[in-house]
């Protein structure tokens, strides 16, 4: 189903990308916002280990992604993108405000660390309602977008790359603010955690009141089944309640983490066999051919991201600890310095936009797996760079802040190549039928790439000296040695997947346009 597309307000585009843009910005301030401070909070509010705060962060990251296989499900076959999306950003409030009880500061006594087991059960709390927030929101505003245009339309990509500014805007804003709150010694992390609540608040009213600009975009598939009763209560009724009980499930699941692995590599193998059941069984030839590009992109997807998300933990620290944190005269708190990913991604998605296009309009624009191929090897590139850079490091163990620039800029350019790109791909290549559970799929590629990035940051986790400090100029090799091993590769994989990239493009079945040829829907 299509929105009204008569009346553009958005550089062409239709109406309701306005709304999509404004609501996924807010709801992207609340998560960077406590994103850019949770390793952080973890390490020096609450004392854990640099091996357990990655450990939290890694099964954070991957339910956050993984939920969206089960939301995205729900949303295809009861709820409707819409409602899918109001649900969960109820979730994300109460996640979001429960964050900023911070209690007290953990201690040590006797060699042994005392933690505010209060605030550290409401912490958990807070994780599994973002959690399952996130399951509900995530696939289904990404799905609304999709819909806005027609399957076959060029401007779907421009759509796409649109929204992810919106992401972007979100991101760099929360950052900069979110992280001067959390660290300033005036504040503090109820202050930083508290803010992203009230961002993620804005976002959900914004979505509510510009509805009237998604025409019947979102809505149930099946809303007679939303209305009918089970045991005298209504089904929808059930579903919300449901969700509590996965919230629960979920804050048993962070505080019991090593079920987490044993989890995810279940929902992988299931979804895969899943998907790949589907297209034998439910899809033509060419139907299948391109779900299975889908799941090879997806499994590309996860090695960018377990690069991409050392951001998040082993990155944050080395900046806490080994890089000069002064940029243009302003002394940044390691929580802000991330900044610069969405900073470069709101300067830079500009330039890729009309390159695209420009490029497009000769025939010589990358092909997608071409495009993935390119951003696996810019993400190794960035971490060589930090390697690079280590080697000028001062007496004191410390590094200009000149490289980290340099690796988020590299990082940045590989997502531009990939991320967008692969949000079109999965709405643009997938059977309608299970184009939610798909776009699922794609966010299941984070929550495994989120649990191999934890597992690569605790190889990097840093000694912590009697006092409680850290020796930077002892620290550095340590995340010097675990950056070449990412550089060498991130490198080499991409080098081979741009390699594949023809074979690959051959099995999407698109036309020198760029525009899918279509084949009938029938079970050969």
């Amino acid at each position: 189903m299509e929105a009204e597309t008569d009346s553009t307000t958005f550089l062409g585009h239709p109406r309701g990308l306005v709304v999509l843009f404004f609501a996924e910005m807010w709801e992207r301030f609340s998560f960077y916002g406590m994103r850019a401070l949770l390793v952080l909070y973890l390490t020096q509010h609450f004392l854990f280990e640099d091996g357990v705060a990655a450990t939290i962060y890694a099964s954070y990251g991957s339910l956050v992604y993984l939920m969206p296989l089960l939301g995205g499900l729900i949303a295809d076959r009861y709820l409707g993108f819409r409602k899918s999306v109001i649900y969960g950003a109820g979730l994300l409030v109460c996640g979001h405000f429960l964050m900023a009880f911070e209690g007290a500061p953990a201690d040590v006594v006797d060699g042994a660390v005392v933690r505010d087991e209060w605030a550290l059960a409401a912490m958990y709390l807070a994780l599994a309602f973002i959690i399952v927030g996130v399951g509900f929101l995530k696939p289904s505003i990404s799905n609304i977008v999709g819909e806005l245009y027609q399957q076959n339309e060029r401007r779907r990509d421009q759509g796409f790359t649109l929204f992810y500014m919106g992401i972007n805007l979100g991101a760099l804003s929360a950052m900069l603010l979110c992280g001067w709150l959390g660290q300033h010694e005036d504040y503090g992390w109820s202050y930083g955690f508290g803010l992203a609540g009230i961002g993620m608040l804005v976002g959900l009213v914004t979505f509510v009141r510009g509805q009237r600009w998604l025409g019947g975009v979102g809505a149930p598939a099946r809303p007679l089944v939303l209305t009918s009763r089970f045991m005298g209560v209504r089904r929808e009724t059930i579903i919300y309640s449901a969700g509590i009980v996965v919230v629960v499930f979920a804050w048993g699941l962070m505080q019991s983490r090593e079920v987490v692995g044993a989890l995810l590599g279940i929902a992988s193998v299931g979804a895969v066999l899943g998907v790949v059941g589907y297209a034998v069984l439910n899809c033509s030839r060419i139907e299948r051919q391109r779900l299975m590009v889908v799941v090879f992109l997806t499994f590309v997807s996860v090695i960018f991201w377990t690069f991409f998300e050392q951001a998040g933990t082993s990155l944050t620290l080395f900046t806490d600890r080994n890089v000069v944190k002064n940029v243009l005269g302003f002394e940044m708190q390691a929580s802000q310095m991330g900044f610069l990913n969405p900073l470069f991604i709101i300067l830079l998605a500009p330039l890729f936009f009309i390159g695209w296009e420009l490029l497009g309009r000769r025939g010589w624009e990358p092909s997608t797996p071409m495009k993935f191929g390119l951003g696996v090897l810019q993400a190794g590139l960035g971490f060589a760079v930090l390697v690079y850079g280590a080697g000028f490091a001062n007496a004191a163990g410390q590094v200009a802040v000149i490289w980290l620039v340099l690796a988020y800029l590299l990082h940045t350019t590989g997502e531009l190549c990939l991320s967008p790109v692969g949000l079109s791909m999965v709405t643009r290549l997938s059977v309608p039928k299970i184009v939610g559970l798909m776009m699922g799929v794609w966010f299941l590629s984070s929550a495994g790439a989120h649990y191999l990035a934890g597992v690569i940051a605790g190889m990097a986790a840093v000694d912590v000296m009697p006092d409680g400090s850290i020796d930077a100029v002892s620290s550095l090799p340590v995340y010097t040695d675990t950056f070449r091993l990412l550089a060498y590769v991130g490198i080499a994989l991409g080098v081979v997947i741009m390699a594949s990239a023809p074979l690959v493009r051959r099995f999407m079945h698109e036309s020198e346009s760029g525009l899918v040829e279509v084949e009938p829907s029938t079970t050969e």
